[in-house]
């Protein structure tokens, strides 16, 4: 089932957010980079998206277990918790942001990470631009802005 976050949810989607990162980035990303997304990730933006009514959960069997905030034509924070990867979680997620963005846009933007752009260009999004952004320790963010058009159901 997915459902809006609600003020009460922050911790477990700061919790989602920050265990995908540490665990599966950490694999594509040297460590300055990593904390770049920590931090991008913070409390305050996670909780500042909640009461902008942006931020969905996943729950399966009772255990939240994944996440996405859709903000205008763009998904954003998509994180499925490790132990649960691999079961059509983040499919799900897409699948319902994707319907989401459908309704009012007729594209969907997402910035892509190295962990998650071969997901991406399966599901049909076009790389438009690779970006780079410093980051601690002289470690260089490297991500895709991607883009596909929006299929209307």
């Amino acid at each position: 089932m997915i459902r809006l976050a609600e003020i009460p949810d922050l911790e477990r989607v700061l919790q989602i957010t920050h265990d995908t990162i540490s665990e599966t980035y950490s694999h594509y990303y040297a460590e300055g980079v990593v904390g770049f997304f920590l931090g991008h990730h913070s409390r305050e933006h996670i909780l500042s998206d909640i009461k902008n009514g942006i931020v969905w959960l996943l729950e399966e069997d009772g255990s939240i277990v994944g996440t996405v905030t859709i903000k205008e034509n763009a998904v954003n924070r998509l994180f499925v918790l490790p132990e649960w990867q691999s079961h059509g979680y983040g499919s799900q997620l897409m699948d319902f942001a994707e319907d989401k963005i459908a309704e009012r846009f007729t594209h969907v933007h997402i910035d892509s990470s190295l962990a998650a752009k071969e997901m991406y260009l399966k599901r049909g999004y076009k790389e438009k631009k690779t970006c780079r952004i410093p980051a601690d320790n002289g470690d260089t963010l490297i991500y895709d802005e991607m883009e596909k058009r929006a299929d209307k159901q």
